[in-house]
């Protein structure tokens, strides 16, 4: 689609047309499903717009969707992996060539800005390379010789599984999911979130297109409490990958606690980022600020609290205050636009609730705290937040808003300290010029992945994860295969070992 010759929402609303005439339904064993169940509104966060209605899947819908997935497996994982790898990359391809199709229906949908999602769709391709490359050796194990025994070890696909994805970027966080489970040689029956369900039906329809056979991949769009709940709780669905919040992975947990099922889960995160005095300063705060208003702060790995070492506290979060009132908001689909809207009016509300949550417990606002007034669309001003303290709300909250809480340090172990009392452990990021002070803060905080120096930069085959309340499991690498399939062990006796005898 060339958007040259449209606006790029026009283009987005043109890429959904035909979903928005009637109710968005499902795709169940290969085809179109309408859907019979409530329906429900989607909103457009920069206008407040209504863009269309969604079905919420029935009880028998979502059954259809597990009972396909659950008929496709045998043949599926028993497909060789060289022509999984094969269909796996012509998705890949489907999403290249309709790039800028997809990146404009995730601004529309979901308020990200143009400068983010332009990118965002070449990252759901390379996710599915990525896993596609992979699967010839999914199923490779390990030998273990012992003096009696060769043991050898060996990997198979779980089984049908829900992947349940969040609004905040819905199309790159789908492919990370389930381009491993289709690798692995699992079924798939995915429900989107609610708020923001568009780009997900464009992926499983060019899946489809690219020869996934019928009922391998499967969407069925509704709420969490209904649909969410259903597939969680199905013992036809033997894994449960989840992207979201904390709260909802507990529930989650305790859905599918009587079935044993396997579960994934990337939940909040409340992350440093830690500033020591003799850093590069200049590129600290360039990467805080990317890290917390990029994605208008609506993203996991954000670094939503800064640390800085108090001898030059003042002085950097003035810098910081300057940059927040200079970001650009406005509309998601200008490529000048710095932050857009957030995603609903509810989230709206959470989060411009704490600039009085701020106030009332004696922290400043040095930037933004407000609505911005005059636009009919959900957006918020980047906001800083200065003399917080650890206990504070702020500090200890997950937001999930263009909104950075700045904490005074004294020295290493405060710095540890501090970034470790927290009930999130996601992500962690560290700024100093002291390779061993670097090594040590690295070992101490409590988070699935530090960066040094530098934003959040993914390699695909590192591990992807958090700790405490932000998660169980790990993406990335092998380790995504690790959680989609079963591993085997076979002993094979070398016959020189005695086995005892009894009852003689």
């Amino acid at each position: 689609m060339d958007l040259d010759l449209m606006t790029r929402r026009d283009a987005a609303l043109k890429a959904i047309e035909n979903h928005r005439i009637v109710p968005l339904g499902h795709f169940i064993g290969g085809d179109t499903v309408k859907g019979v169940g409530q329906s429900y509104d989607v909103l457009e966060p920069a206008t407040g717009q209504v863009l269309g209605k969604v079905r919420d899947s029935t009880p028998e819908e979502t059954e259809a969707a597990v009972s396909a997935a659950r008929s496709a497996f045998l043949e599926w994982s028993r497909t060789p992996p060289g022509h999984r790898r094969q269909i796996l990359n012509k998705v890949a391809d489907g999403i290249v060539a309709r790039a800028d199709e997809i990146a404009a229906v995730e601004c529309l949908d979901t308020g990200q800005c143009w400068r983010f999602m332009s990118k965002a769709a070449i990252r759901g391709a390379e996710n599915f390379r990525f896993f596609a490359d992979r699967a010839p050796a999914a199923a490779d194990g390990q030998m273990l010789p012992t003096a009696d025994h060769l043991n050898y070890t060996s990997r198979s696909p779980i089984g049908p599984v829900a992947v349940i994805t969040p609004w905040n970027t819905p199309f790159m966080l789908s492919t990370w999911k389930i381009a491993p489970a289709l690798a692995a040689g699992c079924t798939v029956v995915h429900k989107p979130a609610e708020w923001s369900p568009y780009s997900a039906r464009l992926l499983v329809e060019i899946a489809h297109d690219a020869g996934v056979p019928p009922g391998v991949f499967n969407l069925v769009n509704g709420l969490g409490e209904t649909t969410g709940k259903r597939l969680t709780e199905h013992p036809d669905i033997k894994a449960v990958a989840f992207v979201g919040e904390s709260s909802t992975g507990s529930a989650i947990m305790r859905q599918g606690a009587a079935t044993l099922k396997r579960v994934h889960f990337e939940l909040g995160g409340k992350n440093p980022v830690i500033v020591f005095e003799d850093a590069d300063l200049d590129a600290a705060l360039d990467a805080a600020i990317f890290m917390i208003y990029s994605l208008n702060g609506q993203r996991c790995t954000s670094s939503s609290r800064l640390l800085v070492q108090r001898s030059i506290y003042d002085a950097f979060v003035e810098k910081a205050a300057e940059r927040v009132r200079k970001l650009k908001v406005g509309d998601p689909f200008d490529p000048a636009t710095e932050v857009g809207p957030l995603i609903h009016p509810r989230h709206l509300a959470k989060v411009s609730s704490y600039a009085d949550i701020a106030t009332s417990e004696g922290a400043r606002i040095a930037a933004g705290g407000a609505v911005v007034q005059g636009s009919e669309g959900y957006f918020f001003q980047p906001t800083l937040f200065t003399n917080a303290t650890q206990d504070m709300r702020i500090a200890r909250e997950e937001i999930f808003g263009p909104v950075l809480t700045a904490i005074p340090f004294d020295d290493e172990r405060d710095a540890i300290s501090k970034a470790n009392d927290i009930d999130y452990g996601l992500a962690a990021y560290l700024w100093t010029r002291d390779l061993e002070r670097a090594l040590r803060v690295s070992d101490a905080l409590e988070a699935g992945m530090v960066w040094v120096n530098s934003e959040n930069v993914r390699h695909l085959p590192t591990p992807f994860g958090g700790v405490k309340a932000s998660g169980i499991g790990r993406d990335g690498g092998d380790w995504s295969f690790d959680f989609y399939m079963e591993t085997k062990n076979v002993a094979l006796a070398r016959g020189t070992h005695t086995t005892p005898r009894l009852g003689l």
